[in-house]
């Protein structure tokens, strides 16, 4: 069973290209979590939001990495970060196109 981590906090920018151009290296660090599968990158720039859904292997891995994000956006000065992490329903999210088996 693989699970979700779903992050989202305040932030003033970057967004869209220029976002993707400053967090390139991150993104391609990421790649390298333990238990990394996929994550969709998040943001809303009228409410001053981003984050993301992230895919994991394991509770433990999701978990691992979320208690290690959390402490990188607080060296970011990201003070309040949402952070949940969620079994995902296999059978239904096949039903639904999700990219998980």
């Amino acid at each position: 069973m693989a699970y979700v981590l779903q992050v989202d906090f305040k932030m003033d920018g970057p967004f869209g290209d220029e976002m993707a151009e400053a967090f390139s290296d991150l993104a391609k660090s990421i790649n390298e979590e333990d238990g990394f599968l996929w994550k969709i990158w998040t943001e809303n720039p009228e409410a001053n939001e981003a984050g993301g859904i992230y895919i994991f292997e394991t509770k433990e891995t999701a978990e691992k990495y979320m208690k290690m994000h959390s402490k990188r956006l607080a060296s970011f000065g990201v003070e309040e970060v949402n952070a949940k992490v969620f079994a995902i329903n296999s059978k239904l999210t096949e039903i639904t196109n999700g990219p998980v088996k």
